[in-house]
């Protein structure tokens, strides 16, 4: 039986990730059992680890100490599927700008930094609500099942900035380009909150869960 671990490390929303999952085990009839976990050697010993998050990113950042950063490094450099999910996602980035400057995971390029297009556009922080997702149809399994102009739930005010465009899956409009999904081998993740998209992230959790990069 694969095991499928949530991180626990005080970054929230944990509950409604194990449960999003846990729900797509079963609908797809996956011999698979989803844990939420703290414990290093849970994190190292999963096939696909799940990291949610909201609040700030150098709280989260501070989250991932007692060897949980250690066993994600590891776990993940051997190949194990990676998802972030809101501050999951951003902490794969090299650096996060929120409350100082705070070293990420360093998976993808670029900081996390505060959304000021999109005050300058007169639109309001945090992001906040259903926004639509573009992206190129086949260009990452992740979006599998997904149709251009699907949507996903945003809650946020930093957004990745700087990126490589070879890491980006799909974007929405806020003010400008903002990443939504991102990609690098077998580490991924989603800007939007995957377990409040509904149909959309239901689709990419079970994409997810079926991944084998």
């Amino acid at each position: 039986m694969r095991k499928i671990v949530v991180i626990d490390y005080d970054g929230g929303n944990l509950a409604s990730a194990a449960q999003t999952a846990r729900h797509v085990v079963t609908t797809q009839g996956l011999d698979a059992d989803v844990i939420i976990s703290g414990r290093p050697e849970d994190v190292f010993g999963a096939d696909h680890i799940i990291l949610p998050g909201q609040g700030a990113f150098a709280h989260c950042a501070a989250g991932l100490g007692g060897g949980l950063r250690e066993a994600l490094v590891e776990a993940t450099d051997r190949g194990t599927p990676f998802l972030g999910i809101c501050v999951g996602m951003q902490l794969m980035a090299q650096w996060g700008l929120e409350h100082g400057r705070t070293a990420g995971l360093g998976w993808i390029d670029g900081e996390i930094a505060r959304m000021d297009a999109a005050l300058e556009a007169g639109l309001r922080l945090p992001h906040m609500g259903w926004n639509v997702l573009d992206f190129e149809p086949g260009h990452h399994a992740l979006t599998a099942g997904l149709t251009p102009g699907d949507h996903g739930y945003f809650v946020h005010s930093y957004a990745l900035t700087g990126w490589n465009e070879d890491d980006i899956v799909a974007t929405a409009g806020y003010g400008g380009r903002v990443p939504a999904i991102v990609a690098r081998g077998n580490r991924c993740g989603t800007q939007f909150h995957v377990e409040k998209s509904q149909k959309t992230g239901l689709t990419i959790m079970a994409n997810f869960l079926s991944w084998m990069p």
